[in-house]
């Protein structure tokens, strides 16, 4: 950038109907010269945070670490994080007290979910007097939303329904939600890409018709075409290194475009003549779950959020795996009896799931920002309301925290909990970091220290 020209973290590259948010760029450095001064700058980047969320618990004996501290092994269920070990903790031993039954009988899985981000315990009712409370990162969302133009994204691959009895007189809005607003006010996930992409990008376009919808992109291929000036005149100004980030991002989006548009079509083939619209769902699971967190980290490399949550499935989701060779379906499997080739069918299914979050963390890694990368900047807890599947047990939780949140939190180790300290402690302390102090949360009854 040319002195004068600076650009802010707010500039946006504007068209007919949309405008499209910029990535961090060193021309966003305010014109100042000393290194000390340049590194303040760097440091300022601002810190993320996301909610991971899988269900029907984990294969234990193949996620828990061994050794405590900085000299421990990822198990085999782990492994896919290794390049990331010393950007991550292992948490052991946390509780979500509050998806026991205490006195309200079965309904493990819905208590399991809708209690995860809370800390509360749901109301047993499959009618519309649903109550749980409000989810941790809605209370980040109400401050620091405000900084974003969304203030939070809730995100999945399994819609799930908003009503109804989903398990053991427990509402489906328990089972399918882990984001809530207000004690009866979930937020529900979108699980469609295009209609993520569009949320994040459309401007205008988000309440028009299927039809005009169609006429737009019948004449306009791709949503860049609409900022292409506007994007010319910006990369004339940068310098070498902004101009090739700037390329790198909007092919970035291209390239999503591009996925979305050939999951439609596949779509459009495949469902009858009397079906609905289809929706740019992905029929392989594992497109879908990497363009839901390709756009993602589009979201929060524009600071477009700073908020979100992703539940690759609902709790006692029975969906099958059959691309990694587990035809049964999860549910069914998790509850395993101790059978040893049920077991890893499981440990497989979590791999997968693992795999997948350990693909969002590299691509946060290979973002700059600030003194370091998108993923130093991020706090993004990945684990599940249920330890064991098949004991429904709601301590000894699965639970890893990547990230560092801005250097905030000392990373590379196994830390393990004394028995029954409350997953709400945790997010006491990751609030604090994000500048949303809060005496207690939830069931909470302190901070966890050790995280420093």
């Amino acid at each position: 950038m040319l002195m004068g020209d600076r650009i802010t973290r707010r500039t946006l590259l504007k068209g007919l109907g949309t405008a499209i948010a910029l990535p961090w760029l060193e021309g966003m450095l305010p014109p100042i010269f000393s290194a000390e001064a340049s590194a303040a700058a760097k440091a300022a980047a601002p810190k993320r945070m996301a909610f991971f969320y899988v269900p029907n618990g984990v294969n234990m004996e193949h996620w828990t670490p061994t050794a405590d501290g900085v000299d421990f092994k990822l198990p085999s269920i782990l492994d896919p994080l290794e390049p990331f070990q010393k950007k991550l903790n292992v948490i052991t031993g946390l509780a979500a007290d509050k998806a026991r039954p205490h006195g309200d009988g079965p309904g493990d899985h819905a208590r399991a979910m809708s209690a995860f981000l809370t800390g509360a315990q749901p109301r047993k009712t499959a009618g519309a007097d649903i109550k749980v409370g409000i989810s941790a990162d809605q209370i980040a969302a109400l401050k620091v939303g405000k900084n974003t133009p969304f203030s939070s994204l809730e995100l999945g691959c399994e819609k799930g329904q908003q009503a109804g009895n989903c398990d053991s007189g427990y509402s489906c809005a328990y089972s399918s939600n882990i984001s809530w607003r207000g004690e009866s006010t979930p937020m529900a996930k979108e699980v469609d890409p295009r209609q993520v992409f569009e949320r994040l990008y459309g401007g205008e376009f988000k309440d028009e018709t299927p039809a005009a919808r169609a006429k737009r992109e019948l004449y306009n291929k791709s949503i860049l075409d609409l900022v292409g000036e506007d994007a010319k005149q910006l990369s004339g100004k940068l310098g070498a290194t902004d101009k090739r980030k700037l390329d790198e991002y909007l092919d970035c989006i291209r390239q999503i475009e591009l996925r979305i548009t050939r999951a439609e079509q596949a779509a459009k083939v495949e469902a009858p003549a009397t079906a609905a619209k289809p929706a740019g769902i992905p029929k392989e699971y594992p497109e879908h779950a990497k363009l839901m967190l390709d756009m993602l980290v589009l979201a929060f490399q524009t600071d477009m959020t700073r908020i979100s949550t992703f539940v690759f499935a609902n709790d006692g989701s029975n969906r099958p795996y059959k691309f990694v060779d587990v035809p049964e379906g999860h549910h069914d499997l998790s509850h395993h009896q101790g059978n040893k080739e049920k077991l890893e069918k499981i440990r497989t299914i979590n791999r997968f799931h693992m795999e997948q979050f350990a693909y969002f963390l590299g691509k946060l890694n290979d973002i700059k920002e600030g003194s370091g990368t998108l993923l130093d900047q991020c706090m993004l807890l990945y684990g599940s309301g249920i330890g064991d599947g098949n004991k429904h047990n709601h301590d000894d939780l699965p639970i890893v925290l990547a990230g560092s949140g801005g250097g905030t939190i000392k990373t590379g180790r196994h830390i393990r909990y004394k028995k029954e300290i409350p997953l709400a402690n945790l997010y006491v302390s990751m609030l604090e970091r994000m500048d949303v102090p809060v005496e207690t949360f939830g069931d909470s009854n302190g901070k966890l220290s050790d995280l420093i």
